[in-house]
């Protein structure tokens, strides 16, 4: 790892194989830890290359829990957070708006990073487990096209980088990786990004983990979410191909609304926006939503467009089918008989 360290540092990237030798080196309990310090340190000042990031993502996918798809085209819409925007759980949220529209998707989330508050947070404030076996997410997304992957469960071997990373207190390629890190074998996927120069890289990452179809997005001011607030820049899969397009909130006829309008709060904060909104509530919470859900459903291939997109989350808010799927989570959280 010493020798890859040096290339880094001379500003040389590493190809995928000479990267999965240096992210086996950071999971062996033998590794100095100011050794991982700055091996990721050296990364970042050279900025991280596709080859570097789906080296890194295999070997974490590698030691996660493994859990096979019951289902052939599951998706998730975890995005990477650190956007520092405050806002709500947007992805949380829509990925139950997903759900209700008979996509399974597997949301994976962690903690809150940037924002007040995480998808873990808020979901465990509404009462879901966030320990879920292998059997129990094939079940969940069987029954209720959802379940919640929480970050430090479905990834044990990965407690001594994230303490090294944690030492550093700055972002690292760890920040980019976490929702190309989801343990199931994913058709298609959603990915939020606010590092916007790093747009194409996630995208070529993402198709070359086994991503058919797919969508990065960075939204206005750099939400790592669709935003309603302005242009949004989007690199979508599709065919074997990347193109960059931009969309705009009336594109697809949805309002112009300012991010200050979808600031969340705690987790009791956070789950009453996402009560209201899955109640069919109108708001500048659920337009926020209907964007991001009918990406996500576009991403996946539901539907042929967007705004289809956005049609079909509309009809899963209003049919209660989203609220359902939560409602369902809970239970089946709290349910001996179903854990089972």
């Amino acid at each position: 790892m010493r020798e890859l360290l040096e290339k880094v540092q001379n500003s040389q990237s590493l190809t995928e194989q000479e990267m999965m030798k240096a992210s086996e080196a950071m999971f062996n309990e033998d590794t100095n830890d100011q050794l991982i310090k700055s091996f990721i340190l050296a990364l970042k000042e050279k900025g991280e290359t596709a080859d570097e990031i789906v080296g890194l993502v295999k070997v974490v996918r590698k030691h996660a829990l493994q859990i096979e798809s019951p289902l052939p085209n599951v998706m998730d819409n975890c995005g990477t957070g650190g956007d520092g925007s405050k806002s709500f759980n947007i992805s949380t949220c829509s990925a139950f708006v997903v759900a209700g529209a008979n996509v399974a998707i597997a949301k994976h989330g962690n903690r809150s990073v940037s924002s007040k508050t995480g998808s873990a947070d808020v979901l465990e404030y509404l009462g879901v487990r966030l320990d879920f076996s292998r059997e129990e997410v094939s079940r969940l997304l069987k029954t209720n096209n959802i379940a919640f992957l929480f970050a430090p469960h479905v990834h044990p071997g990965i407690k001594k980088v994230m303490r090294a990373r944690k030492e550093l207190g700055v972002p690292t390629i760890f920040n980019l990786i976490g929702p190309l890190t989801n343990p199931l074998d994913l058709q298609s996927q959603l990915v939020g990004i606010y590092r916007r120069e790093m747009l194409n890289t996630i995208a070529e990452a993402l198709h070359r983990i086994g991503r058919n179809r797919g969508i990065v997005i960075s939204g206005a001011d750099h939400m790592d979410e669709a935003s309603l607030a302005g242009e949004n820049h989007l690199a979508i899969i599709e065919n074997n191909q990347v193109k960059t397009v931009t969309l705009k909130p009336e594109d697809v006829d949805l309002p112009k609304i300012a991010k200050e309008e979808i600031i969340g709060g705690d987790a009791k904060r956070n789950a009453e926006i996402l009560l209201s909104v899955l109640n069919g509530e109108p708001s500048a919470y659920r337009d926020t939503v209907l964007l991001n859900a009918g990406l996500a459903l576009f991403a996946h291939g539901t539907v042929p467009s967007i705004k289809k997109g956005i049609e079909l989350a509309k009809q899963s808010i209003d049919s209660l089918n989203a609220l359902e799927r939560l409602n369902t989570l809970v239970y089946f959280s709290n349910s001996k008989e179903l854990a089972q």
